[in-house]
């Protein structure tokens, strides 16, 4: 700007046409107005960005989501097939009982037949005979003793026969009982399983819609993205605007209204070219005056120089000042990246989507925000230190 305006007056003093200053004013304030559009489309690349790493970080949790409900859906098949099988076995032993019932009453039936013939040997003509008449219709003391024997035999066996009946029948009636209810329970459980595959299911529908319209959504932003980044191309070229200008950065720095966001450019702008990135660094005298700094250092540092004492650590700057958004951010804001680890580099903005900060690659440097590697890893966090 001044050359520009050295160069004003020696056309003037020598009496150069009129023209040229009419031409070269318009050059500047055309240059002006590039600049502007260019500001603005900076930072609606910058915005994009910011919402397409939203998008895919979306993306990724709704594929994780599948994945977990796609191994829902196999573990749930697993339980249904174990379930279908237990109700096989169950139905199989349920078969299994009343066959066994079956055989027990048919050894019943044999019973009692035992039984008729024992009662027959005890009648006559049709008649009935107790036990008391065959022990009296004895022919000698040891007839009597043997008939006694003989009764006690056959009433204990009767009585053994008819227990055992008993027995076994309540014990098969037990289980089939027992297993009929696990039955149903099972059948229960099949039914609820089945209805919750059905759940499932829909979830991993409705999660592939959600996926599908996000994608949609990944492919308007990355269209609007590189549109956005055609036009930036057009009008940089216009001026061979490429290159990061340090000087028209410092030389816009002194324009802007307040005083205190241009005294912590100045000073951060005063150790481009002469610093080193130092992880750890620019927390001791000796560090700073060699330009030792690592990103958050020289943020806190910078910060310093106007009198606001700030964090030296990205988890403490993070959470630092005023969250704002894209659209709003000004000289003198935080801008987070996403570098080694979410928020893992710091920088301060300087307007134009350029900020000031100290990398690795370069030390204390101007990088650009809307291109490359940087509008990459901006993640969109913006904190606002000083109020404007």
């Amino acid at each position: 700007m001044k050359k520009k305006i050295m160069a004003f007056c020696t056309i003037i003093t020598f009496g150069s046409p009129t023209v040229l200053l009419q031409v070269e004013a318009e050059e500047i304030n055309n240059k002006q107005i590039i600049d502007e559009q260019r500001s603005k489309i900076q930072l609606e690349i910058l915005k994009g960005n910011v919402e397409l790493n939203q998008v895919k970080d979306e993306i990724e949790k709704i594929n994780e989501q599948i994945r977990r409900i796609e191994q829902a859906i196999n573990d749930n098949n697993l339980i249904i097939l174990e379930t279908e099988k237990k109700i096989s076995d169950s139905q199989l032993e349920i078969q299994r009982l009343e066959e066994e019932i079956v055989m027990l009453n048919e050894k019943v039936g044999k019973r009692n037949e035992i039984l008729k013939k024992r009662a027959l040997t005890f009648q006559e003509n049709g008649g009935q005979v107790n036990y008391l008449d065959v022990l009296l219709g004895s022919s000698s003391f040891k007839d009597f003793v043997d008939r006694v024997g003989a009764v006690a035999s056959f009433v204990e066996a009767d009585q053994n026969i008819i227990k055992q009946h008993e027995a076994d029948k309540e014990e098969i009636e037990t289980k089939q009982a027992q297993v009929k209810d696990k039955l149903v329970e099972l059948q229960s459980l099949k039914v609820e399983l089945e209805g919750m595959q059905s759940l499932i299911l829909e979830q991993k529908q409705q999660n592939e819609r959600l996926r599908a319209e996000a994608k949609i959504k990944e492919q308007v932003t990355l269209s609007e993205q590189a549109g956005l980044m055609q036009q930036d191309y057009a009008l940089s070229s216009m001026y061979d605007l490429s290159e990061i200008d340090t000087n028209q950065i410092m030389n816009d720095s002194l324009l802007l209204t307040n005083d205190t966001v241009k005294n912590l450019i100045t000073h951060g702008l005063k150790y481009i070219g002469n610093s080193v990135y130092v992880f750890g660094g620019g927390r001791n005298d000796y560090d700073i005056v060699n330009g030792r700094f690592d990103c958050s250092a020289f943020v806190s540092w910078a910060f310093n120089q106007v009198d606001i004492k700030i964090g030296a650590s990205t988890e403490v700057l993070k959470n630092t000042g005023t969250p704002v958004s894209v659209e709003e951010m000004l000289p003198g804001d935080l801008v987070f990246f996403d570098t080694y680890k979410k928020d893992g580099h710091v920088g301060i903005y300087l307007g134009g989507g350029k900020f000031l900060g100290s990398q690795s690659s370069t030390g204390v440097a101007i990088a650009d925000m809307t291109n490359g590697y940087w509008l990459e890893k901006f993640n969109g966090r913006v904190n606002r230190i000083i109020s404007q």
